[in-house]
C-alpha cells in the first residue's frame, strides 16, 4: 500500500498482515464537521471486504482510538470485522468509547494499552426527540442490540454490561462506567493489556500457527 492510502484510509501492510486505523468519530449516513477527524464508513466497508478476498493479506490488525458515533453504522462495521474470515486483532491505543467498545470486541483477541480506556454508557441520540413510549422502545432495542453484539464477541455477562452502562457513579451530567487499561480486562471486554508489539506478535503467531 501507498503513502497516499495511509494518508487517506490510514491503512499499510506489514508483511501480510493488514492494517486499519478506526480514529476519531464514527461517521455514518451524515458529514460531520471538516475539522473533525473520522472514520468513514463508506470508506471502510469495501476496505474490509478487500481485505476479505486479498490472498496476499493473511491477517488484520485494528488501530483502535475512538470517541463513538454513528450507532447504526459503528454497529454494522463490527458486524463486518467480526463475519471476517481471516485472524483479527485490535489494540486500543488511546479510546475505545460508546459504538467504540463493540468495534473494539468485535475481533478474535483484542489488546489495549495501559493508559487507553473504555466507555460504556447507555445510547445517547441529539436533536429533536419525540417523548413517546415508542420513541423508548426504540432506544431500548438498539441498546438491546449493541449489548447482544458485546456479549456474542468477549466473555462479559450482559448483566454485567447493563450494570456498566446504567453505573450513575463516576460520570457527571451522563450515566456510564469509564474503564482505564487493565480494568477492561477484569471486566472481560478485551482479552489483554499490550501494546503495538504484543499485537503484531500475537497476530503472527496465529497466522503462521
Amino acid at each position: 500500500m501507498g503513502t497516499e492510502n495511509i494518508k487517506e484510509y490510514g491503512q499499510c501492510q506489514l508483511g501480510g498482515i493488514q492494517l486499519l486505523s478506526i480514529i476519531g468519530e464514527i461517521e455514518g449516513h451524515e458529514c460531520v464537521s471538516e475539522n473533525t477527524k473520522s472514520t468513514k464508513y463508506e470508506h471502510l466497508l469495501p476496505l474490509l471486504a478487500t481485505a476479505e478476498h486479498d490472498e496476499e493479506v493473511k491477517g488484520i490488525l485494528f488501530l483502535v482510538n475512538t470517541v463513538g458515533g454513528d450507532v447504526s453504522c459503528g454497529l454494522a462495521l463490527a458486524e463486518m470485522i467480526a463475519g471476517l474470515s481471516k485472524p483479527t486483532v485490535s489494540l486500543i491505543i488511546g479510546d475505545s468509547h460508546s459504538i467504540g467498545v463493540p468495534l473494539a470486541t468485535a475481533t478474535d483477541h483484542s489488546f489495549i494499552v495501559p493508559s487507553a480506556t473504555m466507555i460504556i454508557h447507555p445510547v445517547r441520540m441529539s436533536g429533536m426527540v419525540i417523548g413517546a413510549p415508542q420513541t423508548y422502545g426504540q432506544f431500548q432495542q438498539i441498546q438491546d442490540r449493541i449489548i447482544d453484539f458485546i456479549v456474542r464477541n468477549c466473555e462479559a455477562k450482559k448483566e454485567r454490561i447493563e450494570e456498566l452502562m446504567m453505573n450513575t457513579c463516576m460520570l457527571s451530567k451522563d450515566l456510564g462506567t469509564v474503564l482505564v487499561g487493565k480494568e477492561a480486562v477484569e471486566e472481560k471486554l478485551v482479552n489483554e493489556v499490550g501494546n503495538l508489539s504484543s499485537a503484531l506478535a500475537y497476530l503472527k503467531k496465529v497466522i503462521h500457527a
